[in-house]
């Protein structure tokens, strides 16, 4: 599976930002999609997953209420949607993918996007 992410940007915090993660080679259909970010210096984390399985959605406590991930399958694209963004939430996004069930564990993916950056700075 060739993942590209997208969205990134400057933002203010309190602003809003989606996310896109696009597939190509196959349909997403039958992956499980999360995406993770990493900030500098801190490890990777997990922060939403969207489940092939039975559409269930899993969200980080630090994001639960701000964040909703969501998928388009007809676009083959899979979307988080970012809101009342803080500082905090800077770091480099990527999206991964599995044929398995949501897990925050990144060993669990066998593919990747790019990553894209999003920095929250007033």
């Amino acid at each position: 599976v060739q993942l590209q992410a997208s969205g990134g940007g400057l933002v203010q915090p309190g602003d809003s930002l989606r996310l896109s993660c696009a597939a190509s080679g196959v349909t997403l259909d039958y992956y499980s999609i999360a995406w993770f970010r990493q900030a500098p210096g801190k490890e990777r984390e997990g922060v939403s997953c969207s489940s092939s399985r039975d559409g269930s959605t899993y969200y980080a406590d630090s994001v639960k209420g701000r964040f909703t991930i969501s998928r388009d399958n007809a676009e083959n694209t899979v979307y988080l949607q970012m809101s009342s963004l803080k500082p905090e939430d800077t770091a480099v996004y990527y999206c991964a993918a599995t044929e398995s069930t949501c897990s925050w564990w990144g060993q669990e993916y066998d593919d990747w996007g790019q990553g894209t950056l999003v920095t929250v700075s007033s």
